[in-house]
């Protein structure tokens, strides 16, 4: 008795007729607006990364020093207070850079609060003194000491209480958005199994017929897998591609308040060529990695979900 060959299996041919179980357009669209908000969720916890990372290394690392009665002797060469604490901090160890604000400086920070100068309302201002200190650097207890022993009254304005809320808050946002990254994971594995469910419902009877005359499981489980991957994968890329301007436009908004970013220039020129390019070179380059790994994970959570939802109902078949 002679044996016939069974015919090679052509390339794209739909043997189970899934392309007509399977909305062309829907699962795409769904997975899609699933791959738009990871990248939105994924944004977000960068973005409160970094922004702790910038408190921490900017505003962490500066204190102000103001000195009463600046002008007054201090020692007894006569040395005004406000030099001489000056001087003493510029020999502590962790200062990196310490310089007194200029008259034309303070005025400009009290304007706004005082309508005028307060040489013009006859407020005696303190001496103000900016410090930049080495991370990890404080000023102890005994540096303190010193510098009141050279101008009593003198205030340390540490950074260090607002800073812990704004880092807490910081830690908060990421939680939320890496919370909201894995909302969108389970949303977006629970589409492609009501697709897969729906799927096979449409073709029940002749998945009954085959699996009867003898195909696997894992036959019919990867038919359905690699439509359901292929059309997860192309929402994956709508997603990025959809999410990818709106990343640029937060990233320009961004940009000025980013450590090392490139500057968006005014509000008014928004949206202008050299901005939207800012805006492009102000993505950090883990988001740029983050986009091209949206329509693989959407396609591996279609693989997946696929995978156990037809093998499950297969098992439920009599």
């Amino acid at each position: 008795m002679v044996r016939r060959r069974a015919a090679p299996r052509r390339a794209g041919l739909d043997e189970l007729g899934l392309k007509r179980a399977f909305a062309q357009r829907l699962l795409p669209f769904l997975v899609a607006a699933m791959a738009f908000l990871a990248a939105l969720a994924i944004a977000g916890m960068l973005a409160a990364a970094s922004l702790a990372r910038h408190w921490q290394e900017g505003a962490g690392a500066s204190l102000t020093v103001e000195v009463p009665n600046p002008e007054a002797p201090a020692t007894s060469d006569g040395l005004p207070r406000a030099a001489a604490v000056l001087a003493t901090l510029k020999k502590t160890p962790g200062v990196i850079a310490a310089r007194r604000l200029g008259e034309t400086e303070i005025d400009a920070l009290l304007r706004p609060w005082l309508g005028t100068t307060p040489a013009a309302l006859g407020i005696a201002v303190p001496g103000v003194i900016a410090l930049r200190l080495a991370p990890g650097m404080a000023l102890g207890a005994a540096d303190s000491a010193q510098l009141a022993r050279l101008a009593a009254g003198i205030v340390i304005e540490d950074h260090g209480p607002w800073l812990a809320r704004l880092s807490t808050l910081a830690r908060s946002l990421e939680a939320c958005a890496a919370l909201a990254l894995g909302v969108v994971g389970a949303l977006a594995a629970l589409v492609v199994a009501v697709a897969t469910r729906a799927g096979l419902s449409a073709r029940r009877e002749a998945l009954e017929i085959i699996h009867g005359l003898g195909a696997s499981d894992g036959y019919i489980a990867a038919r359905f897998a690699a439509r359901t991957t292929l059309l997860a994968g192309l929402g994956g890329v709508y997603g990025a591609l959809l999410a990818l301007p709106v990343l640029v436009i937060l990233a320009d908004l961004a940009a000025p308040f980013a450590a090392g970013a490139i500057s968006a220039g005014s509000p008014e020129t928004i949206g202008a060529p050299a901005t939207l390019l800012a805006g492009f070179l102000a993505l950090p380059q883990s988001m740029w990695l983050a986009l091209p790994a949206l329509p693989v994970a959407a396609a591996a959570i279609g693989w997946l979900t696929t995978q156990s939802t037809v093998r499950q109902w297969l098992r439920s078949l009599p």
